[in-house]
């Protein structure tokens, strides 16, 4: 009698472990129902202040807003970009940009003024501001000579700014190109803060 109540009890507890286990399991496949490629639910990189997971956010009904649900901007100055800034440049999207912030050797930069930047920004990045990027390219591997600058162990960089309206990187590649630093070794994420947060990428205030 006392083995067949035990016998009970370990058939109850093992069920509600696989009850349990079967809700978890369930639970984890609702939260990464929205995953940002088909073999990446989610990734997680090094950030000035720790690890920072990033993924979509799991709402399907969800919609931007703020700043960058706006669709038109006076142009000038806010005028769509080209596909590339600058001959020798690559233009990437939001999966090789993912891969870059995984990279330990490759710096992603927020090139964008001090007021954007603050609003959010992407988990990883630099801020190194359009306005004197080419005057810190010792940030960026580059070493200060006679001619200006040698950036002969210059580190691959990728930068954005707002989305595909928006000049500051941009202007910030040709600034860098114009300094001694090559353009092969820099990705422009053309679509920016915008087409991050359409996609529902995470987002960290800095």
């Amino acid at each position: 009698m006392k083995n067949s109540l035990m016998l009970g009890r370990l058939v109850r507890t093992g069920l509600g472990m696989v009850l349990l286990g079967i809700s978890a399991l369930g639970a984890a496949a609702e939260e990464l129902k929205v995953g940002i490629a088909r073999d990446m639910p989610s990734v997680t990189v090094d950030t000035p202040t720790g690890k920072v997971t990033i993924v979509r956010i799991q709402d399907p009904e969800n919609e931007i807003t703020g700043d960058f649900a706006k669709t038109s901007r006076a142009c000038p100055p806010f005028c769509i970009q080209p596909m590339s800034p600058a001959e020798g440049v690559t233009t990437i999207g939001e999966l090789e940009l993912i891969e870059l912030l995984q990279d330990p050797e490759a710096i992603v930069i927020d090139s964008r003024t001090a007021d954007w930047y603050a609003k959010g920004t992407i988990p990883g990045a630099v801020h190194l501001p359009y306005t004197v990027i080419a005057e810190q390219l010792d940030k960026l591997g580059c070493e200060v000579d006679f001619d200006g600058w040698d950036c002969a162990d210059a580190r691959p960089v990728a930068l954005f700014c707002n989305g595909l309206w928006c000049g500051q990187s941009p202007t910030a590649i040709r600034a860098m190109i114009a300094a001694g630093f090559p353009a092969e070794k820099i990705h422009y994420y053309r679509g920016g803060m915008q087409n991050w947060q359409l996609l529902g990428l995470t987002v960290v205030k800095p």
